[in-house]
């Protein structure tokens, strides 16, 4: 057996859920502050976005994780993507609002008013821009975070690195859990 291909071989490294836990949280960070700027654009206003009481909108972070896992293979088809990534996060939307409506009684928003919205849960537009959305993502956006996440791995060890997704990871579920208490009105 070659001496590098061993020396590689023994080298820990993060397993698949953990680093797809970073890339959930940095996309859904990022979807976060894009839903920050979009309604400090429209109503001048900061208005606090999301479901979560943390800085994180998880419907991108899902979102980011579908196009990784079952779009990746597309990045070469940009005209499959854009279609399929527009239907598919348009339904994810629908899907998404509609239960959040039915188990909270709460819209978190709201397209009447937009032109061809369906149920007021999703519209034309938005599924236009899912699916530039999803192609830009692919072929760019996702390549750079990749890119820098390794880079920023590298300098840290793998027990700092568990530690610190794991952190992050509980953080989420007792927000995800202190939110659906407090929307619920269980306390």
């Amino acid at each position: 057996m070659p001496k590098k291909y061993h020396k590689n071989k023994s080298k820990k490294n993060i397993t698949k859920f953990q680093k797809t836990v970073i890339y959930f949280m940095i996309y859904a960070f990022l979807g976060w502050i894009a839903e920050e700027i979009f309604c400090l654009i429209s109503t001048h206003t900061f208005v606090k976005r999301g479901f979560l009481f943390g800085p994180i909108c998880p419907i991108y972070g899902y979102g980011a994780i579908i196009l990784i896992i079952f779009f990746k293979n597309y990045k070469k088809k940009p005209i499959q993507l854009f279609f399929l990534s527009a239907v598919v996060f348009s339904f994810f939307e629908y899907i998404t609002d509609f239960f959040l409506q039915a188990l909270f009684g709460i819209r978190w928003w709201d397209y009447t008013g937009y032109f061809l919205n369906l149920n007021s849960r999703i519209t034309l537009s938005f599924s236009l821009i899912w699916g530039i959305g999803s192609i830009l993502f692919i072929k760019y956006l996702h390549p750079f975070v990749t890119k820098i996440v390794g880079k920023i791995l590298k300098k840290i060890p793998v027990k700092i690195q568990s530690i610190s997704i794991n952190i992050l990871l509980a953080l989420h579920i007792l927000d995800t859990l202190a939110s659906t208490i407090f929307y619920l009105g269980i306390f």
